[in-house]
């Protein structure tokens, strides 16, 4: 029975109790580069392949970075673990996954590769999986996704965002139709950002000399590569 690879046990263990930061570069259309801050909000795995887990964020379709990734899915997430003192760099292809009414739905491939073909294979639902992400975000970051489209120009200044939602509540939770509008909103701008590994570049800066492992996937295994740091 396979199991999970060691990169991926010991990036959980650097980053429990933490908030799971990570900076996500990819290119745009024109070939610059393009890098933003996320929050791993955990793994997708199959019961059957848990050699090949999926990591997974979120962001607001809207956002000029969805169409970046779309146009190129090959991207890198790095993460430093300031506890541990370690670098992980996590190279990946990312599929993009909106509400299904999102004109962008058709573009998710849920056959891409192996890890995402056992999933839909052991009947994951992958709309139940967004629906059950946001709902697990704060307050505040629900009400974030019901904003105008990220990067517009506003046009009010500062005081325009004033009239922006705070807070939104779990969904059938709204106390009001302005909550219940608000909510319908937010959860269709919210969408899915899944990374399926294919190389990992572990460096250990806490040991003494420093120790980097390059894990790369071969077929349905991981093979490892010593390397100088």
């Amino acid at each position: 029975m396979p199991s999970s690879p060691r990169w991926k046990t010991a990036l959980e263990k650097a980053i429990d109790g933490t908030a799971g930061n990570f900076q996500l570069a990819s290119i745009d259309s024109k070939g610059n580069p393009r890098v933003r801050s996320h929050v791993l909000r955990g793994f997708f795995e199959a019961k059957s392949k848990p050699n090949l887990p999926l990591l997974y964020s979120s962001t607001d379709i809207r956002t000029p970075k969805v169409s970046q990734i779309l146009a190129h899915p090959n991207v890198e997430a790095v993460f430093w673990t300031e506890g541990t003192v370690e670098q992980y760099r996590v190279s990946g292809y990312t599929s993009i996954i909106p509400a299904p009414g999102n004109p962008l739905y058709g573009r998710f491939d849920p056959n891409h590769g192996p890890a995402l073909t056992a999933l839909k294979n052991e009947g994951i639902n992958w709309e139940a999986k967004r629906i059950e992400s946001f709902n697990s975000m704060s307050a505040h970051m629900k009400a974030s996704w019901a904003r105008p489209t990220p990067g517009s120009k506003l046009e009010g200044g500062y005081e325009e965002a004033k009239k922006w939602p705070v807070k939104l509540p779990k969904l059938g939770e709204a106390e009001n139709e302005q909550e219940k509008h608000y909510l319908e909103i937010a959860l269709a701008n919210f969408a899915l950002v899944i990374i399926d590994p294919y190389e990992v570049d572990y460096i250990e800066f806490g040991k003494v000399p420093d120790q980097r492992t390059i894990f790369r996937k071969a077929g349905e295994s991981w093979v490892e590569e010593i390397v100088v740091p």
